[in-house]
């Protein structure tokens, strides 16, 4: 049972007024990698397949280890940094948790 002193938001979805707690819990989007592994901001991936990165003239190769990313809003990307280019988008189809 939901406090008394909660914040209530109204959920557009469920046409119902609900804790704002409960919402937050509901709208958290898992993010997964190609082997279905949840990940987490702070994860290192290892790369699953040779990508060429667009605007960098150079090619990832297989098996490149990513340290530190970071979730974005959107489930299938995910922002990393590597040695030699700056504000990587990885989709997530393409790693897997190290």
């Amino acid at each position: 049972m939901a406090d008394q002193d909660e914040e209530w938001v109204y959920d557009e979805a469920s046409g119902e007024w609900r804790p704002a707690s409960e919402l937050a819990t509901a709208n958290a989007v898992e993010i997964r990698d190609a082997a279905g592994n949840l990940l987490a901001d702070g994860d290192s991936v290892v790369l699953v397949k040779d990508l060429k990165v667009k605007g960098a003239g150079q090619t990832l190769k297989q098996g490149t280890v990513i340290r530190s990313i970071r979730l974005t809003d959107n489930p299938d990307e995910i922002d990393c940094r590597h040695d030699t280019i700056k504000g990587l988008v990885l989709r997530t189809e393409f790693v897997r948790k190290r």
